[in-house]
This record gives structure tokens, C-alpha cells and sequence, in this order.
């Protein structure tokens, strides 16, 4: 089995506001490589890097807004988010949760930080994706898969390595809980000082590691420190990663879907037409109600 070697480390940039309540480095898309093409399924990635949110009685967040033919994945690491949707979905996101929502043919969203955690304020770490959908999946009826942590499946790494949470896809014969439209692995791998995971995927799905505590070295020499972001290339299937220290890892692989992006704010479909579509749906209140 070929090794995967790393094609480019990106570092974060600096960080903008989403809303008033997520301060977020945009790593997906960018201009250094990481484009919504190169990186399909993954069309976006921002990462909220730990910051602390004083308290306050008014929750900080991000007022209602539209989404159609993608999906949102929220992975919560600190802090607790409150979401609601036009669909009737909703919750509260706690550490270790996941909030994966397909907004599909549209859905009004809205989410805040959770009441009670606001009046106490604390560190705040998040990570939210956008999954891409094929063509034929863009218009499908939206849906909601609550994950709390104590759902996730976890595999036990040997020697006292650490352990891999398996939110999709599967790890050694470990399954992921979430489901999927295309094949997608996404991983946290939780470390040990010194421990030791290796990952084997299809050359051709795109692969990419944020490293969102602690320092890291990939195949032995390519050093990745904390909050940067490791694009892999797609020449082999096999690679691993040692902790220099304790650490955890968002490890992203997906297969591309060969078909055409046209993407614009909230709303990314195949072609020009569809996302005049799109608009003139949601002004037209095809993507139902929710109260701001």
C-alpha cells in the first residue's frame, strides 16, 4: 500500500465573525489549494479556535438564515449551541455532540449559544463543515441526525495510543453512527502523548487533518501544530500520525462528486440556474417559517 504523502499545511487565518457569537478561521475554501472543487465533498470548513465568551443574559449567534443542496455538520468540542429549523429539527449541541443537518431542497436555521452557558460564558471551540450532495440528492426532503457523544462509537488504540471516535465511515471494522449520501470518514483521533495512529483511504478521496489541540508529526517528518490544517495528496492510501504531545484530530476523507459546483452565500448547487432557483424560492418563502 503507497503512502500518502502531505500536499500543502495551512495555517489559520485570521479569524472573522459569523453572527455575534462564532469566531471562525476559514480553511475551506480558500485560495491556497483548498477550493470547493479540490476539496468535494468537504466544500467548507470553519474552525472556531478556543475562545472565551464572557457571560451575558443576550446569547450570541447567528439570527435565522437559508441553506439549500448541502449539509451542515456541527461538531462541538466546548461550549453548547441551541439550533432550531423550519422543519420543526432542533436542540441543544453540548461538548462532544454533533448536529448533522441536511438542509437539501431548504430550511431556514438559526442557531445561538445555549441560554444557561451564555449566563455562566466559558471557552467556546466548534468546528461546522459543509457536505456536499450529489445532483440527484439537492432537492430531497431536509432531515436532522442528533448525535450525542455517548452514541459515538469508539475503537481502543493499542499501547495506550488513545482512541478513535468514528462520527461517519468507519475505522477498522468500527462504524460511524451518522449516514451519509457518499462515502465520507470523519474521525476525531484523541492521543496520547506520544501514541500513534495509522489511517489507510482510497487514493482518490480527499483527505484532510485539523489538528485542534495539540502538536502532531505526519509519516515521521512533517510536523503540524495546533490549528493548522493538513491538506493530504492524493498520490497513496496509507499514512499515520504521532502525538508529540496529547492531542486531538479531525481526520476528514471523503470520495469527490465528479459533477459541477455553483455555489453563492448559502446555497451551493450544480449549475447558474438553479441558484437563481434557489433564490427566488427562498424569497418566495418556499423554505417555510421560523421565528428570529
Amino acid at each position: 500500500m503507497k503512502t500518502r504523502t502531505v500536499e500543502l499545511v495551512a495555517s489559520p487565518k485570521e479569524p472573522h465573525l459569523v453572527g455575534d457569537g462564532f469566531r471562525v478561521h476559514n480553511f475551506i475554501p480558500s485560495r491556497s489549494g483548498l477550493d470547493m472543487q479540490r476539496m468535494n465533498p468537504l466544500i467548507m470548513l470553519d474552525y472556531n479556535s478556543p475562545y472565551h465568551f464572557p457571560p451575558t443574559d443576550t446569547p450570541k449567534g447567528v439570527g435565522v438564515h437559508p441553506h439549500r443542496g448541502f449539509e451542515t455538520v456541527t461538531i462541538a468540542y466546548k461550549g453548547k449551541v441551541a439550533h432550531h429549523d423550519s422543519s420543526g429539527g432542533g436542540g441543544v449541541i453540548g461538548e462532544g455532540d454533533i448536529q448533522w443537518m441536511t438542509a437539501a431542497s431548504g430550511i431556514l436555521h438559526k442557531e445561538y449559544h445555549e441560554a444557561e452557558w451564555s449566563k455562566a460564558g466559558g471557552n467556546f471551540q466548534m468546528v461546522q463543515l459543509w457536505v456536499n450532495l450529489p445532483k440527484k440528492y439537492k432537492m430531497s426532503v431536509p432531515k436532522y441526525q442528533a448525535i450525542k457523544s455517548d452514541k459515538i462509537n469508539r475503537y481502543t488504540l493499542e499501547n495506550k495510543a488513545g482512541m478513535i471516535e468514528v462520527i461517519a465511515g468507519e475505522y477498522k471494522g468500527t462504524q460511524g453512527v451518522a449516514s451519509t449520501f457518499t462515502p465520507i470518514h470523519m474521525l476525531n483521533a484523541k492521543l496520547n502523548k506520544s501514541g500513534k495512529a495509522d489511517f489507510h483511504f482510497p487514493a482518490h478521496y480527499n483527505t484532510v487533518l485539523l489538528v485542534v489541540e495539540g502538536n502532531i508529526v505526519i509519516n515521521g517528518n512533517e510536523k503540524i501544530p495546533t490549528d493548522h490544517l493538513a491538506l493530504m495528496a492524493n498520490d497513496g492510501e496509507a499514512f499515520d500520525i504521532e502525538a508529540t504531545e496529547d492531542a486531538i484530530v479531525l481526520v476528514l476523507s471523503g470520495e469527490p462528486i465528479g459533477e459541477p459546483i455553483a455555489a453563492h452565500g448559502p446555497f451551493v448547487m450544480n449549475t447558474r440556474e438553479e441558484l437563481k432557483e434557489a433564490f427566488s424560492d427562498f424569497n418566495q418563502g418556499k423554505f417555510g417559517y421560523l421565528e428570529d
